[in-house]
């Protein structure tokens, strides 16, 4: 697994455990690096980084997402979706030193392995809209889904 990848999964793990707690997310933090084996410092750098932004515009993220889920509110979707959605969206608003269609790409496979084929799906399609709307570009992201 690739640094960047093994980051998102351990986002996604934070963001999970900050959802159903809710703990602190500095606590989640400690409790995540301490339960590693090896500390890569790209890795951990890269975690924080998209937990701390995600977490920082968090309601303005919901309604996004919220807005191109077609009547499926953040409270209703499963968790782990969520979650996924939450992370994926704040990287392809805010983060433009990666290219959406990879960002998308990476948190289909990720909801496909961590939720269900279907998640896969779902994730696709609002992420996609989500890159179109933005304004990042009008093609679609490619992922598989």
């Amino acid at each position: 697994m690739g640094k960047r990848r093994k980051a998102r999964v351990l986002a996604l793990q934070i963001m999970y455990q900050h959802d159903a707690g809710p703990l602190p997310v500095e606590e989640l933090f400690g409790v995540v690096w301490e339960s590693q084996d090896k500390q890569d410092p790209e890795v951990r750098h890269f975690t924080e980084e998209l937990v701390r932004g995600a977490m920082e515009r968090l309601e303005e993220l919901d309604e996004r997402i919220k807005e191109y889920s077609s009547h499926w509110p953040p409270g209703r979707m499963a968790m782990i979706d969520r979650n996924i959605l939450r992370l994926a969206t704040f990287e392809i608003l805010h983060r433009d030193d990666i290219p959406p269609k990879v960002t998308i790409n990476e948190y289909v496979d990720i909801a496909k392995k961590y939720s269900t084929e279907e998640s896969g799906a779902f994730v696709n399609g609002i992420l996609d809209r989500t890159f179109r709307e933005a304004g990042a570009g009008t093609e679609g992201s490619g992922g598989s889904g």
